[in-house]
């Protein structure tokens, strides 16, 4: 009996082996055996406009080898990008903008329920541009207003009767626009990383108790440094309880600007390597917060000397997590720099805002792409945010800061939607849609006046971003894993490629 039913059991596997088998033979195509058989996706923006973040037509990579086995070479004169992933540089955090008061009281109050849903989907979701990192303001910056979208300057410990070291005034409350828009983005997409970035600490703090023009604090009383370090842990603490982690916290916007009729503070290098050391790392350590400590976060031209004197401090160093960088001034190439001095900090591009100033797509998209999409990562950024997520049309509303600048989208109530896509959309889109939290840059190496910069996602797919600055077409070639395929570009324009190995 045990024998018998031993034969059955083999009868039947055969059997469903002999079905298998033509299962695959019937499916079979012998074309998909080859190394060309890897299909490459491909997203366009022209500086024309006439391609917006557009999907091309798949195509498939080709053999680099004819049938002789002899590599096939480019036309003459021709670039080839090689992408090595084998090759491996940072760990990247993600893309994103900053949600200012100016930003929320927008979204919040001058757009429909349905266009609010709309837009963070379309920012934050894989089914938009999937943004994946934001910035905001401890307390005010020049970008914050009231319910009403009246200018609105202030801190968390706001006082009429002067010193408060034990912090009993302390409410975030009036930061009730900013909260739930940021509650709304981390239901949306609860990956997104939150930065958080003072303009000031309270006026009693500061040297002449005023919350604009860049005073400093007051060093004359040392219980101003721990009371600010616990100021800035409880406004950790205080965005913890409404569901909105702390990713990282820089220590203070621009600090060497130190004239700006808006919230500001000054702060020198030395000043703030005492203060990281000294005052903030401990308190942090002794309350068990771990948001990441990133110093400077001003622009690039100042960057090598400041930089240097906080971290070259062994008690801030111990602390200081990363540096971070607007683009204002300078160029990236020094974030390099920085990198190659202190290899164990990571790198952070956190401010940068087009604006009036520059009107011109295609020169705005080519900027953006060389100096932050690509240029940003190939000198080491982990991530990249642009300024305003959201403006209206007049690039307001503003609280004494600039007047002419650019969201990533405006709200100007046109269409069912309520809401424009401006480049820096476009811009963000090529990176963040596609090279996603985790991801690894990998080689490629630069040539041929193609920028490019490339990625490995935690899934394994590549990612490439290329850019043609030119002012005519080029076609350039791309190797990968005894692989290539050729590309036209047009000028002044972005693609990025994804293949899955």
């Amino acid at each position: 009996m045990r024998r018998r039913k031993l034969l059955l059991a083999v009868a039947a596997a055969a059997a469903a082996l002999t079905a298998l088998t033509a299962v695959i033979l019937y499916n079979y195509k012998p074309e998909q055996t080859g190394l060309s058989q890897i299909e490459v996706n491909a997203w366009v923006t022209t500086g024309d406009q006439s391609s917006l973040l557009a999907p091309q037509e798949p195509f498939f990579f080709r053999d680099s080898a004819d049938t002789d086995g002899e590599k096939v070479h480019s036309a003459a004169g021709q670039p080839v990008i090689t992408v090595n992933p084998d090759q491996e540089y940072q760990t990247i955090d993600g893309f994103g903008a900053s949600v200012t008061g100016s930003s929320a009281f927008l979204i919040n109050k001058q757009m429909s329920e349905v266009q609010r849903e709309a837009l963070v989907k379309d920012l934050f979701s894989p089914e938009g541009i999937r943004l994946s990192f934001v910035r905001h303001s401890v307390g005010a910056s020049d970008f914050s207003v009231d319910a009403d979208g009246n200018p609105a300057s202030y801190t968390y410990d706001d006082t009429e009767s002067g010193e408060d070291y034990g912090l009993e005034q302390f409410s975030a409350a009036k930061d009730k626009d900013v909260t739930e828009l940021l509650r709304r983005i981390v239901d949306a997409n609860e990956t997104v990383k939150v930065m958080g970035t003072p303009w000031t600490a309270p006026p009693w703090m500061k040297y002449g108790e005023q919350i604009h023009n860049g005073w400093y604090l007051n060093y004359a009383e040392p219980r101003v440094y721990s009371a600010y370090a616990q100021y800035l842990a409880r406004y950790i603490k205080e965005y913890e309880k409404l569901g909105i982690p702390i990713y990282a916290l820089t220590i203070q916007n621009e600090p060497e600007f130190t004239t700006a009729d808006y919230p500001s503070m000054s702060m020198g290098a030395e000043e703030q390597a005492l203060f990281i050391g000294n005052y903030l790392g401990p308190e942090f350590s002794k309350q068990g917060i771990t948001s990441k400590i990133m110093a400077f976060d001003h622009n690039w031209d100042i960057a090598e000397s400041y930089t240097q004197t906080v971290l070259s401090d062994a008690k801030a160093n111990a602390y200081t997590d990363a540096t971070a960088y607007h683009c204002y001034a300078g160029s990236p190439d020094v974030m390099s720099k920085v990198h190659a001095a202190h290899p164990e900090k990571g790198i952070y591009v956190t401010e940068c805002s087009g604006g009036a100033w520059s009107e011109d797509f295609g020169d705005n998209l080519t900027w953006l792409m060389s100096k932050l999409i690509i240029g940003g990562p190939r000198n080491w950024a982990q991530a990249v945010l642009l300024w305003n997520l959201a403006l209206d049309p007049d690039g307001g509303p503003t609280n004494g800061g600039c007047s002419n600048c650019r969201g990533v989208v405006t709200i100007d109530g046109q269409g069912d939607a309520g809401y424009s896509r401006n480049v820096e959309y476009y811009a963000l889109g090529h990176a963040s849609r596609f090279a996603l939290p985790g991801a690894v840059r990998i080689g490629s190496p630069q040539t041929g006046g193609i920028d490019n910069v490339a990625y490995r996602n935690p899934d394994g797919s590549i990612v490439l971003i290329a850019l043609n600055p030119a002012d005519e077409d080029r076609t350039f070639s791309v190797e990968w894993s005894e692989r290539t395929f050729s590309f036209t570009l047009k000028a002044r324009s972005a693609v990025t490629f994804k293949w899955q190995p």
